[in-house]
């Protein structure tokens, strides 16, 4: 017996054959009952040692990677399940394939992309799930007596409506903290005025009904960017960061990157330049700063990258900042565009660290763009956060056409600052208005001490961006706060008469500076307390509130009052307006889609509900 389980242990430490020990086994005597017992239970040993190597030999198979010299191989792991793109707005749109030539085979068509096959490894990446989304505190009301002021960094990140987009399109409701409101109403164009005077941009304002809520007002801000012809634009020295990990395996990870990036190729001038970085379980200059007119060079350096790794994304972001810094152009558009999944495992790893990095190099004059990827193990905090203290924007790309919006449609926006560092500061007339509530910018929010301090770090906007914010209003007299503090026994806060006699519902105040610039500018506007009605305000504001709304019913919000999908896709349609890319026209298809998975949630639960006796 021992004889035998001894051959079995040689058989899985050299990775014999088990029928080979088997048949040795076979050409001994079996000379007696216990000879013949032992060998049986060899048999069955050697039986289940065959079955272990098979399964290790299907779990251990290797992805390894024809090594280039564009390439950083390292083996990959298994990739996480992809989940479907998204397909796109119906008015989008002419062929993109053009933009894919000179890829190679590696890169599918846009009508591939739009829609890739849901493929998945084995059972359990179908369901592991390490999706990560930062946890959002809603913002309440506040009595504008007690708390006049409400001050806040503006937004121009879009990630989330994208996000939004992918769930419903795989028929989920997206997880509560996926939603911000603020990316919901910014992923829409406006129509706001162009600004005129020296400022960078201009200031809208309406107040109308609230659609969710008769006894409120909403109070809608808008800013305008100027847009800077593509002519005069300063030149651009670019990096592309990609991750080519493991992870970003699949046609909505690196074939989308790639595609993605060989639109923006397409836009490049002469004057601009753009070097390639890519990280896996190490980094490496792919591609050093090449003019663009040099496009069949980028786009044969993007067609050579293929995935495979552990995620050093800590070293790729360093390298990326030394290249540009080496190409650095003084005026010029100096931006590192990073494209990943978010899932760092391989040094520098931490968020804060990551920040305290992309911090220094902002300083330097290098900004920082950040585009997510695929879903399964994606990290949307550090994401927005990275470009958020990068000073930069943040966008989800989910298929082709999400990829022409940031890359050719929006081109002046994403890539070139008009204007940094902007804040808004509304001061609420106690006289007027009793309380209010800023709807998103929960994690924008700033203190009131930050407006006029020029060392804080607030929001950029680019060439042709606009940014809507949207405050929840309780009109009447708030002079006596709201009963829920103690009178304060030390010194006393009156309301002036003057607010008393004044019509102004608020005053709002804005500071920016120039890309390049150290010392803010203010801007100050007030708002007459004038509301119409739902019906007579503009398209914009319907429409902006519709979005909102469905922002509130997605959330679960406390505060969405009597909002439902039936209203938002009323008001949504009767205001769509011009949509000559077919946007808003998609949107009204989000809302059809939540609301039939709503329907069908409320049915399944009561269907598991037990039959109540009567």
């Amino acid at each position: 017996m021992k004889r035998q389980t001894s051959l079995a242990c040689q058989c899985l430490a050299k990775n014999v054959a088990p029928v080979e020990l088997i048949r040795a086994g076979q050409r001994q005597p079996a000379t007696s009952h216990s000879h013949r017992s032992s060998l049986m239970l060899t048999m069955l040993l050697l039986m289940v040692l065959a079955l272990h190597n098979s399964a290790c030999n299907r779990a251990e198979q290797p992805s390894r990677k024809k090594s280039t010299e564009s390439t950083v191989v390292v083996e990959a792991p298994t990739p996480a399940p992809p989940a479907p793109a998204t397909s796109a707005p119906s008015g989008a749109l002419e062929s993109l394939d053009g933009a894919l030539k000179g890829l190679g085979s590696g890169i599918q068509s846009s009508s591939t992309l739009a829609r890739p096959e849901k493929v998945y490894a084995d059972e359990t990446a179908r369901r592991l799930n390490t999706d990560e989304y930062g946890r959002i505190y809603e913002s309440d009301f506040l009595s504008a007596k007690d708390n006049p002021l409400s001050t806040f960094s503006i937004d121009v990140d879009k990630a989330s409506y994208s996000i939004v987009r992918r769930f419903l399109h795989n028929s989920q409701m997206p997880y509560q903290d996926a939603v911000r409101i603020e990316e919901l109403v910014n992923y829409f164009t406006y129509d706001y005025p162009k600004p005129t005077d020296t400022h960078p941009f201009s200031i809208y304002t309406e107040l109308a009904d609230c659609p969710w809520n008769s006894a409120h007002k909403l109070l809608h801000i808008g800013l305008q960017g100027k847009t800077v012809p593509m002519q005069n634009l300063p030149p651009s020295n670019l990096v592309f960061l990609i991750d080519v990990s493991g992870s970003m395996e699949g046609p909505d990870r690196l074939d989308l990157v790639k595609a993605s990036f060989a639109l923006l190729t397409k836009q490049l001038r002469a004057i601009d330049r753009v070097a390639i970085v890519v990280y896996a379980g190490n980094a490496g200059l792919v591609l050093p700063s090449t003019s663009g007119a040099e496009k069949k060079k980028i786009l044969d350096a993007l067609g050579r990258l293929e995935a495979g790794g552990s995620t050093a994304g800590g070293q790729g972001i360093e390298l990326a900042y030394k290249v540009a810094k080496e190409n650095f152009v003084k005026g010029g558009n100096n931006r590192v565009i990073l494209a990943t999944d978010g899932d760092f495992n391989v040094g520098v790893s931490s968020t804060s660290e990551l920040i305290r990095m992309v911090e220094e190099k902002r300083n330097e004059g290098i900004f920082l763009t950040v585009l997510g990827f695929g879903m399964g193990n994606y990290k949307d905090e550090r994401m927005e956060q990275l470009a958020d203290k990068g000073n930069g924007n943040y966008a989800y790309i989910d298929n082709l056409m999400e990829g022409k919006k940031v890359f050719v449609s929006e081109f002046g926006g994403t890539l070139f600052t008009i204007a940094k560092d902007v804040k808004i500061q509304v001061e609420f007339n106690p006289a007027k208005v009793k309380s209010y509530r800023l709807i998103g910018y929960e994690n924008r929010m700033l203190k009131k001490e930050d407006f006029n301090d020029d060392k804080k770090d607030a929001g950029e906007i680019g060439s042709g961006h606009s940014v809507t914010a949207i405050y929840e209003v309780e009109l009447g007299d708030g002079r006596h706060g709201d009963g829920k503090t103690d009178k304060l026994k030390y010194q006393t806060s009156e309301v002036a008469s003057s607010a008393t006699q004044s019509n102004e519902l608020c005053t709002i105040k804005l500071r920016y500076k120039a890309p390049d610039g150290e010392v803010s500018k203010l801007i100050e506007r007030t708002v007459p307390a004038q509301p119409v009605a739902l019906e007579q305000a503009s398209p914009t504001f319907r429409f902006a509130a519709a979005v909102a709304e469905f922002g509130l019913l997605l959330r679960n919000s406390e505060h969405k009052g009597q909002a439902s999908y039936q209203q938002v896709l009323e008001l949504a349609t009767e205001a769509k307006g011009n949509d000559e890319e077919g946007y808003r026209a998609e949107f009204i298809g989000l809302v059809k889609q939540a609301k039939l998975i709503s329907e069908q949630i409320v049915k399944q639960n009561t269907d598991d509900s037990p039959t109540q006796k009567p």
